[in-house]
């Protein structure tokens, strides 16, 4: 069994929970041995790290609705949650720090799915499907020498609701032969034993991912709620103000998509903006600094990124065909 211990989150704010989320990362002592949480979001956007969030998401629909939009700490795509989903984070000391490992996090996840009878396989880089329709997605985070590993379980979504609050890119729905997000998806009811609930799912999970309840500190709560009105319901965190770019260029890789945004003024880069669904293990906001003020030229961006390690910004890529995409 594992050594990690458990919380539940009540709140249904999705600034709450990811600050909260966050400020446990932050605050486990060296010698902790981890731990699983599980909480669940209202009716929300949840985007990634390195998205532009304007384009991942149906602003009209999503002001209609009063749906709030909240950035996460990880990379990965922009994701709908509603009280169908239960989400799940790991917390940890990182064992191997710098490396993005999904497997031994999704196993313990799928072998609890297995207790109700939904036979999960672990795909691509981050996901669990059932019959080849995605059931979970997964994102990871590493600071700090912590690892947080965190995903969401489709249990009952209102799938309309995801497609119509979500704006998914053109190439990365054709590049999976399908017409639309709705197709790719299913819900565990579709999948588990009959007489099967929510409370169920989270007593297997429990089961398979921790030996025991831990408690929130005293200060715990504040915490999360001044960091939540600091961070996750600030414009400038979830949407961000982006200069002005007179280039751009953007690839779809087997590991995920990269956008580049260069502001270029006399031949030199005076501003870079790096998005996309990708992992990384280190901020990406060191290779954009890197590559601002370098000469808008092959290169001297090659010369410039020669002795940068490419996969800790862009996890599971060849760094040969990273490079030539950040330089030609």
């Amino acid at each position: 069994m594992d050594k990690r211990e458990f919380l539940y989150f009540p709140s249904l704010d999705p600034a709450i929970n990811l600050a909260l989320e966050e400020w446990l990362l932050a605050s486990l002592p060296p010698e902790h041995p981890g731990l699983f949480l599980l909480w669940q979001n209202g009716p929300s956007v949840i985007v990634g790290r390195h998205q532009r969030t304007a384009e991942e998401i149906n602003a009209e629909f999503v002001r209609r609705e009063n749906i709030p939009v909240v950035r996460r700490n990880t990379g990965g795509g922009a994701v709908y949650h509603d009280t169908g989903n239960l989400n799940f984070s790991f917390l940890e000391n990182a064992q191997t720090p710098g490396k993005v490992d999904f497997h031994r996090f999704l196993a313990p996840i799928s072998a609890a799915l297995a207790d109700l009878g939904v036979m999960a396989e672990i795909s691509g880089r981050n996901d669990l499907e059932v019959k080849s329709r995605k059931i979970s997605g997964s994102a990871q985070l590493l600071r700090g020498g912590k690892r947080l590993h965190h995903g969401t379980l489709l249990v009952n979504l209102d799938f309309s609701r995801m497609v119509e609050a979500l704006n998914p890119a053109p190439d990365k729905t054709r590049s999976k032969g399908v017409k639309s997000v709705r197709a790719r998806v299913a819900n565990l009811v579709d999948f588990w034993r009959p007489g099967t609930g929510l409370e169920e799912l989270k007593n297997a999970l429990l089961r398979h991912c921790a030996s025991g309840p831990a408690r929130l500190g005293a200060g715990d709560m504040a915490a999360a709620e001044n960091l939540a009105e600091k961070k996750y319901r600030q414009w400038d965190w979830n949407y961000g103000a982006s200069p002005a770019f007179t280039e751009k260029k953007r690839e779809r890789f087997p590991w995920g998509d990269v956008e580049m945004r260069l502001d270029v003024r006399n031949g030199v880069i005076r501003a870079c903006r790096i998005n996309g669904d990708f992992f990384s293990a280190a901020p990406v906001g060191e290779l954009e600094t890197l590559l601002t003020g370098q000469r808008r030229e092959g290169s001297a961006l090659a010369l410039a990124l020669a002795a940068v390690d490419l996969e800790s910004f862009f996890s599971g890529c060849d760094p040969a065909v990273m490079r030539r995409f950040l330089t030609e």
